[in-house]
């Protein structure tokens, strides 16, 4: 943690620790504090990675220097048993009103500021390039491995904040925050339980307003019971009835994912894609089998696959090969070339038939190349979302998919996965809709 933040951060670093003086470490020589309180100049931020049971008077001597928040890494607090000693940590930050994130967390990482308090070496968890997103997580390993996951696959997550045993700094106050930096586009949630009495009353008051702004996708973990246990020994949360979070979800504008990687496949889209104004998809692929895959999710998702107009149908059907689908999805076959994706797409994307775009391309077949990607970014001009699907791996494949998203169209491996992040973008636009209708009937 101290590599991270002497190596990048901007800032000063003031290292405290009564073992040391001066240290060569990392190829510089480093000055070691005995105290905060040495410290000669201001202190905005204490990182606090110390035994639990010295916590107590480390944030005392922060205070007594008037430090006004503090990051407590340390674990062995109430999530261990030791309630006690967290409640004292509580104590002390109300006394100098210093705001505490944490403890038993991984602290934050903001790769804006490169300001990076997590205590896993980047070989080990990657750090995810500065982006559009901005994750929320209750649990520090989980927050880690999403952004080594993320930087594997260069995934923009500009702010990520692990808050532990929410001692302090609450998620309400988190949601909040993360949503008035003007970098952050979508904030995604991963929520295992709620701490304290009326805490979800507060997150729903909040989270309505947020809404209006920015999407929030949220992750519940610890639906079931045995899961529910886990969750009170993990981070000292109630997991509460899985039931009552759908509520919350619904009721607050929250968008709610299945799963960690659902989470951030709708949150990519939502970073990226325009909000359609209805439900109607057009599908366009050179796979039919993978259309009909496409379809069964889409419509399952309560999202409409409408028939092509007839008088679209018959020219489509002089511009493609004879032995092409011309209906909904529209199967070009093994055959397809680029020019006949951009025929499809510029005859039916203009029009008011169709409010988004699912476009399913093996870009293995012969007829294609890396012009096609240039004629699928080209149709962002027509204002809809479009979400593509594609996957393999070889590198001609690699580099097609990264010319799209390097264009801000949303690639995925599989139909189920691209369905399920426009029906995010339609939910969203739902969302805005209903909030814009209820400010108007108040106004």
């Amino acid at each position: 943690m101290l590599e991270n933040l002497l190596s990048r951060f901007k800032g000063a670093v003031y290292p405290v620790n009564p073992k040391y003086d001066e240290v060569e470490l990392w190829g510089r020589k480093v000055k070691f504090f005995k105290s905060v309180l040495d410290v000669q100049e201001p202190v905005d931020v204490a990182v606090i990675a110390t035994p639990a049971p010295t916590v107590p008077k480390v944030l005392d001597e922060a205070g007594r220097k008037g430090v006004a928040a503090a990051i407590v890494l340390s674990g062995g607090f109430a999530e261990a048993g030791n309630a006690a000693l967290e409640e004292q940590v509580v104590a002390v930050a109300r006394q100098y009103g210093i705001k505490v994130l944490g403890p038993n967390c991984i602290g934050l990482f903001n790769a804006f500021a490169d300001f990076d308090t997590v205590f896993l070496s980047s070989e080990r968890a990657g750090r995810p390039p500065r982006g559009p997103l901005a994750l929320i997580s209750q649990s520090g390993a989980v927050t880690a491995a999403i952004m080594d996951w993320a930087a594997r696959r260069g995934l923009g997550l500009g702010i990520v904040v692990s808050y532990g045993n929410e001692a302090g700094v609450t998620v309400t106050e988190l949601v909040e925050a993360v949503t008035d930096d003007s970098n952050v586009r979508v904030v995604t949630l991963y929520l295992e339980g709620f701490r304290y009495p009326g805490e979800a009353r507060k997150l729903l008051e909040v989270a309505r307003k947020v809404a209006a702004r920015k999407p929030i996708i949220a992750y519940k973990a610890g639906r079931g019971r045995t899961a529910q246990r886990a969750v009170k020994s993990h981070v000292a949360a109630m997991a509460g009835s899985y039931d009552m979070y759908r509520g919350l979800f619904s009721q607050a504008g929250i968008i709610e994912a299945s799963s960690v990687r659902e989470m951030f496949d709708m949150a990519k889209a939502l970073a990226m894609q325009p909000i359609p104004r209805g439900s109607r998809v057009l599908v366009v692929t050179d796979s039919g089998g993978l259309a009909i895959q496409a379809v069964d999710v889409l419509e399952e998702l309560g999202l409409e696959i409408p028939e092509l107009p007839e008088s679209i149908a018959r020219e489509l059907k002089r511009e493609l090969l004879p032995f092409a689908t011309v209906s909904n999805p529209v199967d070009l076959t093994g055959s397809a070339t680029d020019e006949h994706y951009k025929i499809v797409l510029d005859a039916l994307l203009p029009t008011a038939f169709f409010d988004m775009a699912l476009v399913i391309t093996l870009v293995q077949v012969p007829g294609l190349t890396h012009n096609l990607a240039d004629y699928i970014t080209a149709a962002r001009r027509y204002g809809k979302p479009i979400a593509v699907v594609n996957f393999g791996g070889s590198e001609f494949v690699i580099k097609f998919e990264r010319a799209l998203e390097d264009n801000g169209i949303p690639v995925y491996p599989t139909p189920e996965r691209a369905a399920k992040a426009l029906w995010a973008l339609y939910r969203y636009g739902e969302v805005r809709r209903k909030i814009a209708i209820a400010e108007a009937a108040a106004a």
